[in-house]
């Protein structure tokens, strides 16, 4: 049983709460957009610069749209792809980055701060294993390596 759930990396604990999906992946009773309506909203959104999380909230919030999935048939992030959107980082990749840029910032004026130290220590360890594991599916170039200098330009 313990290992269907999730738990988190660098603890002994279970994951942190969180918000949970519609129980089925058939289409929502209440939903009247076409497919290539859906996409063109995607795409739109995509284009206004938003992340695909950020998109997927977007959605749900203002249209009513639980899942993309069942109404498009494919992934969002297939839809921005053939929408001619793609980051250059995955999303959590790069929000990883953006934390640690934070606390790199964070250590340079509090140089005695041990425990954001630590905790820069951990984030860049989750860092390494979210690039290895990218790495692999082919979604980062086998070059990319992390450092201190890459989140600071993310």
């Amino acid at each position: 049983m313990i290992d269907r759930l999730m738990t988190r990396i660098h603890s002994h604990r279970r994951g942190k709460a969180q918000s949970t999906r519609p129980p089925s992946g058939r289409l929502a009773s209440w939903i009247s957009y076409t497919p290539e309506e859906v996409t063109t909203l995607i795409v739109r959104l995509g284009k206004e610069g938003l992340s695909s999380s950020e998109v997927g909230l977007r959605l749900r919030d203002e249209y009513g749209i639980p899942l993309v999935r069942p109404i498009a048939g494919r992934k969002m992030s297939e839809v921005l792809r053939e929408g001619g959107i793609e980051r250059a980082l995955p999303e959590d990749l790069n929000n990883l980055l953006i934390r640690a840029k934070g606390l790199q910032e964070h250590l340079k004026v509090h140089t005695a701060d041990r425990k954001n130290v630590r905790s820069l220590e951990l984030l860049e360890a989750k860092v390494h294993q979210l690039s290895k594991y990218y790495k692999r599916e082919g979604k980062l170039p086998p070059t990319w390596k992390y450092s201190a200098v890459v989140a600071q330009l993310s």
